[in-house]
């Protein structure tokens, strides 16, 4: 039946229009309750993420960069408080010693076929390098590119007092561990008694064996022929010291 408002129809009666409008202001007010981000706010949303991805990256290789130029120079720096000088002690031991000693060397021949070069190989830790001859005033120097044979005391071939070699254990940055194992003293720590090493020296070839170990801040064998040391660290005053006697082959 339908119903009358002056001149208006109303369709089916109020109750059906009442029901009705309540429905689609019902169904109004839930559509809009989770509107559609605009596009606007999106970009800006992932604006900010870049931005901070950006901004982690930046730390991350800032921190890294650092690390690097703290790793390249802290063995250049550190290596500059390594012990290699010696001590007036041990000056006066190694002077006394040559003072009394007697001629017991033995002096291989001249061969020309040995390189000019003064060279020593330590085959039971991989040591193949040029000896380095430098004074104490610029040693580091000569530490620098591997063995240094410590001046104003023995060569080979020279009576009463030890020939002494230093280097580095750890090196340069600049260093392969390649190099570091043929021109250091990186695993002197492994060479054992019994042991045997050689120097060409002058072209004339002299083999030692090693009789000793020792670690401490001095020498404390100044009967050896041959000394052999290197700071067991980076810093510290402690050395690790290889004693070995002459022999005849």
């Amino acid at each position: 039946m339908d119903c009358w408002a002056g001149d208006l129809p109303i369709p089916f009666g109020a109750d059906f229009w009442l029901k009705t409008m309540t429905e689609v202001v019902i169904y109004h007010v839930y559509n809009s309750a989770s509107p559609e981000p605009l596009p606007t706010q999106i970009s800006s949303e992932v604006e900010s993420g870049v931005s901070r991805i950006l901004l982690k990256t930046a730390m991350v290789f800032a921190v890294l960069g650092f690390s690097v130029l703290i790793f390249s120079f802290a063995p250049s720096i550190l290596n500059r408080f390594a012990s290699f000088s010696l001590s007036q002690t041990e000056v006066a031991n190694l002077t006394r010693t040559a003072a009394t000693a007697k001629d017991t060397r033995y002096t291989p021949p001249v061969d020309p076929r040995l390189p000019v070069a003064n060279q020593l190989t330590i085959s039971a830790i991989g040591v193949d390098t040029t000896i380095q001859e430098a004074t104490y005033d610029n040693y580091e120097a000569a530490l620098k590119k591997g063995v240094w044979r410590v001046s104003d005391f023995g060569a080979p071939g020279e009576e009463g007092v030890p020939v002494i070699l230093a280097a580095h254990r750890y090196g340069y940055l600049a260093w392969t561990n390649l190099y570091r194992r043929q021109n250091s003293f990186f695993n002197l720590p492994k060479l054992k008694v019994g042991d045997r090493l050689e120097i060409v020296y002058q072209q004339r070839k002299y083999t030692y064996e090693v009789y000793s170990e020792g670690k401490g801040s001095e020498i404390m064998d100044y009967t050896a022929d041959l000394i052999l040391y290197t700071c067991e660290s980076l810093t510290g005053e402690e050395r690790v010291f290889r004693y070995a006697k002459l022999v005849k082959v």
